[in-house]
């Protein structure tokens, strides 16, 4: 029997960190882990280390349905947000490997805006007298 793969999207902001275990397809999820499931305090869910402990997760339940090779997409806030993704994203990363998975492939999916929406103007705080 040919190894199973799957894809493990990796959506990483500044302030939360989510990954998607889907089969080759994308259409089927076969499980998700987010910062809110993992701590309670919310300053910490895009931290690395709790992202390291989603991708602990991720990985256990891709060895129970006999995943053993996967293709990681990272993406950010993009548009016209920040479009570098969050500091759980590499951390998420190492985890998977460190679990066991090997990864085929890392491809950065982050949106890309081309002539899209204005970008907000920058806050300068209140006028001192």
């Amino acid at each position: 029997m040919a190894e199973t793969r799957g894809i493990v999207h990796v959506f990483a902001t500044h302030n939360n960190t989510m990954l998607l275990l889907t089969d080759m397809t994308g259409a089927e999820t076969i499980t998700k882990a987010t910062g809110g499931m993992e701590t309670k305090a919310q300053h910490k869910e895009g931290s690395p280390y709790v992202a390291m402990k989603l991708a602990e997760n991720i990985a256990n339940a891709a060895r129970e349905k006999g995943i053993r090779e996967i293709f990681v997409k990272v993406r950010g806030r993009g548009g016209n947000k920040s479009p570098s993704a969050g500091t759980g994203a590499e951390a998420a990363i190492r985890s998977l490997t460190r679990n066991g998975l090997r990864i085929v492939s890392i491809e950065n999916v982050t949106p890309r805006p081309h002539d899209g929406c204005r970008k907000q103007k920058k806050f300068r705080g209140k006028a001192k007298k």
